[in-house]
């Protein structure tokens, strides 16, 4: 099996994976506050992921010898990259976290695939190229999706602004990650990501909701897949299988989110789609395979571990 085909394999599990977790975090939002559903969510995944770190390599260096340069916990750009990527993360969990207060969970997963959309929108402004006209028919699409989506529900409520406030900031990361995946070993980087989101979501949550942060006993189990599974796991499988993966290959892979979510959220809590939602969904779908056949399939930028080029 080709380095290709085995990353996008992990983006597909990694987006199955991401399906379940709309009805479980709409469970726990029943629980606990956002900040703190988030703060424990990637303080457990980050304790997930040292071990894995402290196995790989070394956890110090002998006292009687230095540091190897560009050990990775002496990497400034490591650090850096990883803070920047958390920051999107943050954005992107906390609005999701959100929307999933008011809206339906498979609602909320049609809506944030509309990040699949926006990853080609967002590369043709960043590279000054002209929209393509399969772009500027897949947009409307998207929308009318949408506009169905929400009116199966009623009138568009605030979980909705908050599901699409989630698309834009996750294609934003989508597009950051392409850049930056190739720069470091995956385990360190993801690692740094996590510790991020850990720290920015713990201030969050004691700014927000001092008074909840210990959750209830019957948010333990639920927390510890989204911790270990849902966040360690395809955190790690999600930077991997970007090495290989462009962008935009990525992102049509994502679409099937909203398809497994939809799924999940039916076997899980008893969701169902009626007939304008699945019309909606399909047109959302629809969209987003004009968006990928329209921004084009780059291959992937140049990899670190490519001896003939040099990553700055």
């Amino acid at each position: 099996m080709s380095v290709q085909a085995r990353g996008v394999i992990l983006l597909v599990l990694v987006t199955c994976l991401w399906g379940s977790t709309f009805a479980v975090v709409k469970t726990l939002g029943e629980l606990l506050p956002p900040p703190v559903l988030i703060a424990w969510r990637f303080l457990i995944a980050s304790v997930a992921l040292l071990p894995l770190l402290l196995i790989r390599w070394p956890a110090r260096t002998p006292a009687d010898r230095p540091a190897a340069p560009g050990a990775w916990w002496q990497r400034g750009s490591l650090w850096r990259d990883g803070a920047v990527l958390g920051a999107w993360l943050i954005a992107g969990y906390g609005t999701q976290t959100i929307a999933l207060q008011t809206t339906t969970a498979n609602r909320a997963a049609f809506f944030t695939a509309l990040s699949v959309v926006l990853v080609p929108v967002w590369l043709v402004f960043a590279q000054r190229r002209r929209m393509p006209a399969l772009l500027w028919t897949a947009l409307p699409l998207a929308v009318l999706g949408l506009a169905l989506l929400s009116w199966e529900g009623g009138t568009l409520v605030t979980g909705d602004v908050w599901a699409l406030a989630c698309a834009v900031t996750y294609a934003g990361f989508i597009v950051t990650l392409e850049r930056m995946a190739h720069r470091h070993a995956a385990l360190p980087f993801t690692l740094m990501q996590v510790l991020s989101v850990t720290a920015l979501a713990w201030v969050w949550a004691l700014v927000a909701a001092p008074g909840s942060l210990w959750p209830p006993a019957g948010a333990w189990a639920p927390l510890l897949y989204l911790g270990v599974i849902a966040t360690a796991a395809t955190t790690l499988m999600q930077t991997v299988g970007q090495r290989t993966v462009s962008a935009a290959s990525a992102s049509l892979i994502y679409a099937l989110e909203p398809v497994t979510a939809t799924l999940f959220s039916f076997l899980l809590i008893g969701e169902q789609v009626g007939l304008r939602g699945a019309l909606g969904g399909l047109l959302v779908v629809a969209a987003t395979v004009l968006s990928q056949r329209a921004g084009g399939d780059p291959p992937p930028e140049p990899h670190a571990e490519a001896p003939a080029v040099q990553v700055q």
